[in-house]
């Protein structure tokens, strides 16, 4: 394999990672506005008030104009599959393809149909069916989010393939494997219900700007009610959900949770950084003293988090490239350059076994295919994932989602006292953008944490990147930094405009 310029995986990555961090600045505005929206039109339907209607069609508007940007940022995100990572999209098209071309054929094409009838069929259909469009809708775009992240989920546990050698491919022994893995679950269930928490936060705090104008009072209390009922439910649904999450990263993406944690060297009943100062310029393969400025730890915590039990063994980033502790198989883990050793000699056997130079290349490739991967690492600390972004990303999550529970939980408990208490909306207010702050630090934890893998274990990205100039990459880069950027700008002019104006009359 010719060398591949570090500068062209990197402006590569950036670029997706650049797409991914705006268009995953709409979609769960999309889905827990949506759901949101999907009660409201079902309590008007229920009670038949006018206010109610009112109320959905607001908040309708402002789907509508979040959804179009998501749409717009997503199909170019997946184009970049192809012409970035052609690598990739080669060596498991036949498997990651799958769950996209279902996302495209039937979630797409499904809210596609409905929304139209959502938004132009208010007059024309009966309120049932109205209702039916609404939800339809909803449940096209949840089902679409289904798809895009059974597909994000088997990048960081392949599982339901096995590799051809004569194609140099890997290729899908079963479907229901890849669509039902539990990894895809967890990561579904997380993704969506922190998807709501942002939305209940949307709109608790677009209304409590009401309550601070003077405007729309009833509106903004009922609005406010039903996103907190909604919005607290979701969040302590997202808690639950993040600790599945952990224990599946502890199974089978050890280094993220090291990574996640600042830990260099794990064991039993090992803690929990609650707070934490990483010191700077520490080199993760040999720091050669505590890499921590100041910490606060909850004793047991990552042991409980990892394991579910408090003396658990949890490794650290030392453990993991040494090798020698017991894995979830109950054998003993190999060291990173043995791992590295013996992808080695499986990408010397691929290569014997299309040239047909070695009757027994065949053999020595499955022998070895577990490691193929680390056959493209150069050193073993090419393994550690930018560790300062992912530990303080993990703690902003974590932080934000537990101020979220204490938000929603307190407005819940002041009720229509809330207008008496400008300091106390204004920080409602205020919340919208940590619900966003939240939201792309999860994905940052997710997807920084697993570097240097595009698939766990299987192909590292200097391996999946297409064979492109620099100076290309580097155009596209900004190209679509302005457009997105100035997408966003649209998308914020015309939802602020939506917002001045306010609901329609029925809310006054």
């Amino acid at each position: 394999m010719e060398p591949i310029d570090i500068s062209l995986i990197d402006w590569s990555r950036a670029q997706f990672a650049l797409t991914a961090m705006y268009h995953w600045l709409f979609v769960p505005l999309t889905l827990g506005l949506g759901l949101i929206m999907c009660i409201m039109e079902s309590i008007y339907v229920r009670t038949g008030k006018e206010l109610w209607k009112s109320t959905t069609r607001f908040w309708m508007k402002l789907f509508g104009v979040n959804f179009a940007m998501g749409v717009a940022t997503g199909i170019i995100l997946e184009f970049e599959f192809g012409t970035n990572w052609s690598n990739y999209s080669w060596f498991v098209g036949d498997i990651f393809g799958a769950p996209l071309a279902v996302e495209g054929i039937v979630a797409f094409f499904l809210e596609a149909t409905f929304i139209a009838l959502m938004f132009f069929g208010w007059e024309k259909l009966g309120k049932g069916t109205h209702l039916l469009s609404t939800w339809m809708t909803v449940l096209g775009a949840t089902f679409s989010a289904w798809w895009i992240l059974v597909a994000n989920s088997w990048m960081q546990y392949p599982v339901g393939m096995d590799f051809n050698p004569e194609t140099a491919r890997c290729e899908m022994t079963s479907f229901a494997a890849v669509a039902l893995s539990p990894v895809a679950v967890t990561k579904f269930l997380h993704t969506v219900t922190s998807s709501w928490v942002l939305g209940a936060v949307f709109v608790v705090g677009v209304s409590a700007w009401y309550l601070l104008r003077g405007r729309h009072m009833e509106f903004a209390h009922r609005s406010i009610r039903v996103a907190a009922f909604f919005g607290l439910a979701a969040a302590l649904l997202t808690a639950a959900t993040g600790h599945q999450s952990g224990v599946d990263i502890a199974r089978h993406q050890p280094m993220k949770l090291a990574a996640a944690e600042g830990l260099y060297e794990g064991g039993q009943g090992v803690g929990l950084i609650g707070l934490g100062f990483l010191k700077p310029g520490i080199n993760w393969a040999n720091p050669e003293q505590d890499p921590f400025l100041w910490k606060l730890e909850i004793p047991c915590g990552l042991s409980i988090l990892a394991t579910n039990t408090m003396e658990g063994f949890v490794p650290g980033i030392k453990n993991i490239l040494e090798g020698g502790y017991v894995g979830e198989d109950g054998l003993p883990e190999l060291s990173i350059e043995k791992k590295m050793e013996m992808g080695g000699r499986a990408i010397e056997a691929l290569a014997a076994a299309q040239g047909g130079k070695d009757a027994s290349a065949a053999h020595a490739l499955r022998e070895n295919f577990t490691y193929f991967g680390y056959g493209y690492l150069k050193e073993p600390s090419d393994l550690i994932p930018p560790v300062a972004t992912t530990f303080y990303s993990f703690r902003v999550m974590v932080i934000l989602g537990g101020y979220f529970i204490a938000l929603f939980a307190g407005l819940l408990l002041v009720g229509r006292r809330l207008d008496r208490w400008k300091p106390v909306l204004l920080a409602v207010l205020l919340s919208i953008p940590l619900a966003y702050i939240a939201s792309e630090a999860g994905w940052l934890v997710a997807e920084v944490g697993r570097q240097p893998w595009a698939i766990q274990n299987l192909l590292p990205n200097c391996a999946a990147v297409s064979k492109l100039p620099v100076g290309s990459v580097q155009t596209t880069f900004w190209i679509f930094a302005v457009l997105f950027t100035t997408l966003l700008v649209a998308e914020l002019c015309i939802m602020t405009r939506a917002i001045a104006d306010g609901p329609e009359k029925e809310c006054a």
